[in-house]
């Protein structure tokens, strides 16, 4: 199948809850414009230089999404133009976001990232230390950020009872931070877990996001 294809079939199963992102780091342009062209508008980019290069190509109704380890010196190249930033795993991350969104009177949603896989490379916040964070500070205090919800990768594993219980440990933790920190807050409604190879998993323990990148556009074809 192509991708147009690969696209239509994806969204007859997804249910009307999940949103989906088409990651289109490491596709050409001419890939993503397919994916355009059936329709898709949210891509998500790891890499700020390869997601500035293809911004400029693109078309401007692309919702980008920010989906990798993002250092806080390259911030400001994205913020004029980014919807939300998914990774956001520091205090710090969301202060230089907040700040540099205000320079330009711009609102930038994001997700907090939880780390739930065993790979400790992985980022994210650990449990506890999200809890604390929200204890410590006021969320109106970031006046340029809107606190959209959570994002969490599993263990790359085939493993698919332990990838379902780290799934629903973020599930549950999603409940309980949207109950004690945001009832009153209706943006914060995105859990945004599950990728190509677990998101039918992700899916069942209450994912309203997922990422898919190789199911859409199949083997990889940039390298940089």
């Amino acid at each position: 199948m192509n991708i147009a294809e690969n696209l239509l079939q994806i969204k007859k199963e997804l249910p009307e809850s999940v949103r989906l992102v088409a990651v289109s780091k490491l596709y050409s342009g001419l890939m993503i414009m397919e994916a355009y062209n059936t329709g898709q508008r949210i891509f998500g980019e790891n890499r700020v230089q390869e997601l500035l290069s293809k911004r400029e190509l693109l078309p401007k109704d692309i919702e980008w999404h920010f989906i990798g380890h993002l250092q806080v010196n390259k911030v400001k190249y994205i913020v004029p133009f980014i919807h939300t930033v998914q990774s956001v795993d520091s205090l710090k991350l969301l202060e230089y976001i907040n700040k540099e969104a205000a320079k330009l009177d711009r609102t930038i949603h994001v997700l907090l990232q939880v780390h739930i896989a065993e790979e400790k490379h992985k980022f994210g916040f650990y449990f506890e230390e999200l809890i604390s964070v929200f204890d410590k500070i006021q969320v109106n205090s970031f006046p340029h950020i809107c606190f959209s919800g959570l994002m969490g990768m599993a263990t790359l594993t085939k493993n698919k009872a332990q990838i379902s219980g780290e799934f629903s440990k973020l599930s549950d933790f999603f409940k309980k931070v949207k109950a004690d920190y945001f009832a009153a807050n209706a943006d914060f409604n995105t859990l945004s877990m599950g990728m190509s190879e677990d998101y039918q998993l992700a899916i069942g323990k209450g994912s309203t996001m997922v990422r898919l990148g190789s199911k859409i556009f199949g083997t990889r074809y940039l390298k940089l």
